[in-house]
């Protein structure tokens, strides 16, 4: 593949839709080497671009993204991170949709390295089980903490919680910005993409309908 396929593939953003690409020994290193090297490979970058890395703003950059990388931005990648999803008897009989809306998206484009944000939209079934509404949340935050491509986010929300509940019956609806296409390429500041995986009862229209008509509530308190 010549440099620009791979462009072609970076730029109308291709890329395998369930399972994020990790090496065997993706875990090999602990995070503080992990920091180590990447330090090294910024501040190799940095100087590239002629930046006077004895500056006093500059100097502490490369450790700073590098730790940014490894246990903020990235942190996700690390099956150890992820949130533990409790399940519990559903005591209260509650046979109806459940919806957790407007959940924030911070995430990173895998092509260019840069931000995608937005907000994420679940919805679940409850087949006997229900989890806590903070960790729908913490779900989304985890498989966003990785480089990514929102069609893989997507269906990663809904497999974990699928699995978690023991129940198909799980959808989510992630609607973004991706910087990617607003500050480089064709810089069109005002799209988003939106993406949609429906489980179980959702792959019935209606189901859809009416998970759609519940994010565009306007609640007032």
């Amino acid at each position: 593949m010549n440099y620009e396929e791979i462009d072609d593939i970076g730029d109308n953003h291709i890329g395998d839709v369930t399972r994020t690409p990790l090496r065997e020994d993706a875990f090999v290193l602990s995070d503080e080497e992990k920091i180590e090297k990447i330090q090294e490979n910024v501040l190799e970058i940095m100087q590239t671009l002629g930046l006077d890395l004895t500056d006093d703003s500059l100097k502490g950059t490369p450790r700073r993204v590098a730790k940014a990388y490894v246990k903020e931005l990235f942190g996700g990648l690390n099956p150890q991170n992820k949130p533990r999803l409790s399940t519990f008897e559903n005591n209260y009989r509650y046979n109806e949709m459940l919806v957790e809306k407007n959940i924030v998206v911070y995430s990173t484009c895998e092509h260019h390295l840069l931000p995608i944000i937005g907000r994420a939209h679940v919805a679940y079934i409850s087949k006997g089980r229900v989890v806590g509404l903070s960790k729908m949340n913490r779900i989304v935050d985890h498989f966003a903490k990785r480089p990514q491509v929102q069609e893989r986010l997507t269906r990663q929300v809904v497999k974990a919680l699928q699995e978690a509940l023991g129940t198909d019956d799980v959808a989510c609806i992630i609607d973004a910005k991706h910087l990617c296409v607003n500050s480089r390429g064709v810089k069109d500041i005002e799209s988003s993409t939106v993406t949609a995986e429906f489980g179980g009862a959702f792959k019935n229209i209606d189901k859809q309908k009416e998970f759609r008509d519940y994010i565009k509530l306007e609640t007032k308190f």
